[in-house]
């Protein structure tokens, strides 16, 4: 699908929907648990439902049709499908099933893979981890790339995990306590730490026994359960990211509703690095309203809010002066190389960008519209779309189906507050 975005002034207010790291740790946990649990709010996206799919596969009983979803967990009991696994396009459903996979019985085998980019996507350190404790993964290819085949049985013991995407973390912390015995996980250069902030604080809410030395060590109790819940998911400030900017570079006024800023998710960042750029914003209990103005360039390190990246040097391309992203080279491997797409399409725009092995030095000032490519990727298609709204004259974004990933409405939202988009199938 192709859209096609004219200049545009927003106002009015915008419900965020639901966090897709919230919702997709939400379904594994309760896939897990004993007893029956209710997700209020979930993220429904592409991706939230291939983590559904992936969980229905390994044995437990998941009811969408409703605003609430409806879950049966195994109570650690999973199941072997006989067929492969797709996930999609969602490395997180993939990592944290992974996981939850290796505590199958030893006997038992799945079998993952997912898209295009997920099959290029790297997976060798959580499978090596899951090796080192206890059971048998592997890459097909032998490259550490999906397919991936993973049989049990997760029984505990010690590893050092790279920390090079927090989703390798992630994944053991959520697998571990239903192990035999005890687990050490010790991490080696740890990126995007509120992404396993989000899961500590699932486990916290589980009753789950564990001891953490910084973010460099993490002692996991084995033999634990997880129990049925019901708790509304946050709404996810990687998407209001995009509104956030919108309303920043078009000089435009927003509220964003359903923020929690207590949360820990790392986007949220944006709010205050956005404020430190010039616009201005006025902060409720759940509530962010924003108004944009003549954004100054800054340096900011990028290593919280990786998924931040694009919507970000849309921001940079407008401000004033040079901005240096940096400290985010773990976005050169997320759906795309998201620094090299980003610096290509903005170029495109007339902005001047260098990239660095670890993000972008961005010459802002202005945006001419162009022809852009969103290489497939959610985020790079809808940081597009916010800089088309900046842009002088007509931008077009390709492969911009993409954006369902995420967030499906996001075209209908973004027009709902005046944005001049059109989508051409």
């Amino acid at each position: 699908m192709r859209i096609e975005i004219q200049p545009s002034s927003l106002s009015g207010s915008v419900r965020i929907p639901g966090s897709k790291s919230h919702t997709i740790r939400a379904v594994a946990i309760a896939s897990l648990a004993r007893g029956q649990s209710v997700i209020e709010q979930p993220l429904d996206s592409l991706d939230t439902h291939a983590a559904v799919n992936t969980y229905r596969a390994l044995g437990a009983v998941i009811d969408t049709t409703g605003p609430c979803w409806h879950l049966d967990g195994t109570a650690g009991q999973l199941q072997a499908p006989k067929e492969p696994i797709d996930v999609g396009n969602s490395g997180t459903a993939l990592r944290i099933a992974m996981g939850s996979a290796a505590l199958l019985p030893p006997s038992a085998k799945v079998t993952f893979t997912g898209d295009e980019q997920i099959r290029r996507r790297p997976h060798g350190p959580l499978l090596q981890s899951l090796n080192d404790l206890g059971a048998k993964a592997v890459s097909i290819a032998g490259d550490g790339t999906a397919p991936l085949e993973i049989s049990g049985q997760l029984t505990g013991g010690k590893t050092t995990v790279d920390g090079t995407t927090s989703q390798y973390l992630s994944s053991l912390l959520l697998a571990c306590p239903l192990a035999k015995a005890d687990s050490e996980i010790r991490v080696d250069n740890l990126n995007e730490w509120p992404y396993v902030q989000i899961t500590l604080n699932w486990l916290n809410s589980q009753g789950i026994k564990y001891q953490q030395e910084d973010w460099n060590r993490f002692l996991v109790q084995g033999g634990q359960t997880y129990g049925g819940f019901r708790r509304a998911i946050p709404a996810d400030f990687s998407s209001a990211t995009f509104f956030l900017v919108a309303a920043a570079v078009t000089g435009s006024t927003l509220t964003l509703d359903g923020l929690e800023m207590s949360d820990p998710q790392g986007d949220k960042a944006v709010v205050h690095y956005l404020e430190l750029m010039g616009a201005t914003v006025e902060r409720q209990h759940d509530q962010i309203k924003i108004t944009g103005g003549q954004l100054e360039a800054m340096d900011i390190d990028m290593n919280i809010m990786p998924d931040a990246l694009p919507a970000m040097a849309v921001a940079a391309a407008v401000a004033k002066g040079q901005s240096r992203l940096f400290n985010v080279a773990q976005a050169r491997i997320k759906e795309t190389d998201r620094i090299a797409g980003m610096g290509r399409e903005l170029a495109k725009m007339g902005v001047r960008c260098e990239e660095l092995p670890d993000g972008l030095v961005i010459h802002g000032g202005s945006l001419k519209g162009a022809d852009l490519c969103g290489h497939a990727d959610h985020r790079i298609v809808m940081a597009l779309t916010v800089a088309g709204l900046a842009a002088e004259g007509t931008t077009t974004v390709d492969t911009a189906e993409a954006a369902a990933v995420t967030f499906p409405n996001f075209v209908e939202l973004m027009t709902n507050v005046g944005a001049d988009i059109k989508t051409n199938e």
